[in-house]
């Protein structure tokens, strides 16, 4: 019995902005630990039985990113699927079982998204174990959640007659959307409803049979996608004109409350969190004697069951009560607690009026390494530019902007025009407007330096490649 996981890295994490956002969501975060949630995701898979590398999905923008945190902790996926427009997860999973079933015919999928928490990790491989016995009967199993409260931020789960396979497995009655304070109650007392997790343990087989015969057009053109994508050392990149052409469902909608073998299989005691809002992150801290919970530099006088996170400044407050604060290098978010789900709110203005505190960090991952705004002017722009050892830029020029580069630590290999030249700590460049140039980190430490750009105009889409290790000529 093998089993195939699918970890889901499509989510924007819109919630917990300004920590999460678009080019850099709450999945490839440390919120909790010193991994991100992706890793933890990953690395809870060690360790149980019949257990397969994992699938990974994700958007072509963060291929670099899972790649290299999957690395760090010394996991190895099957494949990264790259998914050429977001979907939602019924066409993921999709190509995931197509996949799954290429290597075996009774292959085991197990779903889980990768931006939630689970801390009782041998009580979830014990839930799995014993879900993959389910799903092995043709069975598609959801993970439930027994609620400690009446969330409204949740999904819900209806359960009906016990099914073999034990105490806590039963037929799925019905799926009900997020509810109302006063419905959450009702469903709390009734005691028949259990959270919505997101996880599936599931045959690829029957998950492909039930989706052809409820949604026909995501399993045909899902099969495209996979059918036509083209495949390199380290990424599956799906066919963009056949993905594109599926209709955009979650597994929920598309299967799940359609099909007559849906299961749930109910836990008690996972310590599972989605960690959809600031707080249900705070939840998870440990608090003070006045119900606080302080991350970072952070200085307060009467302030109870608050929440407060600094990453780059002391964060002072004074006589609050159930309120979030998160400071960020470029933003700060303040919000009482029953507020923290218009969050989604801020960010859809933000999108609106074209600002990058929506989508990018002052400081920006790209797959050679980071750059960070430090200042910014009329006709200048300040980076600290760090290149990962052994990395490179593309061969690139630019149509508006001359650059001025100062190394202060490591070692860089500049091709400016038709001359290449080694810098040292202390010693600078300059890149004429127009001319072709690349830097690269030929040593073993990171490779750091100071940017100044001048010119009329300094956006990031006045670049020019011509080569690019990492694939990227043809966005240019």
């Amino acid at each position: 019995m093998n089993i195939y996981p699918v970890i889901l890295c499509g989510g924007s994490g819109t919630r917990l902005w300004p920590m999460s956002r678009g080019a850099f969501p709450k999945q490839y975060l440390k919120l909790t630990s010193d991994k991100t949630l992706v890793q933890q995701t990953a690395l809870r898979l060690q360790g149980m039985s019949d257990i397969s590398a994992p699938v990974i999905i994700t958007g072509n923008d963060h291929r670099f990113l899972v790649a290299q945190q999957l690395r760090e902790v010394g996991v190895v996926p099957s494949s990264i699927v790259l998914e050429p427009a977001q979907r939602n997860t019924a066409p993921a999973v999709a190509v995931a079982a197509l996949l799954a079933i290429q290597q075996s015919p009774d292959a085991l999928l197990l779903v889980l998204p990768s931006d939630h928490v689970v801390q009782q990790e041998a009580a979830f491989a014990n839930l799995a174990a014993t879900a993959a016995q389910v799903a092995s009967s043709s069975l598609l199993v959801t993970f439930g959640i027994q609620p400690t409260e009446p969330h409204i931020g949740y999904g819900y789960i209806r359960s009906g007659a016990s099914l073999a396979g034990g105490d806590q497995v039963f037929k799925v009655d019905a799926f009900v959307e997020k509810p109302d304070l006063t419905t959450a109650e009702r469903f709390i007392q009734e005691g028949n409803y259990y959270w919505n997790s997101g996880m599936f343990m599931m045959k690829a087989s029957t998950y492909m049979d039930e989706l052809r015969n409820h949604e026909p057009e995501i399993a045909r053109f899902a099969e495209q996608a996979l059918e036509k994508a083209a495949h390199d050392d380290d990424f599956v990149r799906l066919d963009s004109v056949s993905f594109a052409k599926c209709p955009s469902m979650s597994v929920d909608y598309a299967v799940m409350e359609k099909t007559n073998r849906a299961a749930v299989i109910v836990s008690t005691d996972l310590g599972w969190s989605d960690i959809g809002s600031w707080t249900a992150l705070a939840a998870l801290a440990k608090l003070d004697e006045h119900g606080n919970a302080f991350v970072g530099d952070v200085m307060t006088e009467d302030v109870t069951k608050s929440y407060v996170r600094a990453d780059y400044r002391m964060v002072a407050a004074i006589g609050l009560d159930d309120i979030v604060i998160v400071e960020t290098a470029d933003a700060v978010l303040v919000a009482h607690k029953d507020k923290v789900q218009d969050v989604k709110k801020i960010v859809e203005r933000l999108n609106a009026s074209g600002r990058d505190e929506s989508v990018t960090h002052r400081r920006v991952v790209r797959p050679w390494g980071s750059y960070e705004e430090i200042d910014r002017g009329a006709r200048f722009q300040v980076k600290r530019i760090v290149v990962n050892p052994g990395a490179q830029l593309s061969l690139q020029m630019h149509h508006h902007r001359a650059e001025h580069w100062i190394v202060v630590k490591g070692t860089a290999l500049v091709t400016n025009g038709d001359t290449e030249s080694m810098l040292t700590e202390n010693q600078s460049t300059y890149i004429p407007l127009g001319v072709a140039h690349r830097l690269r980190n030929p040593g073993k430490i990171p490779l750091e330096l100071i940017e100044v750009q001048s010119g009329a105009y300094l956006g990031e889409d006045d670049i020019v490649r011509f080569e690019d290790v990492y694939g990227r000529v043809s966005e240019s």
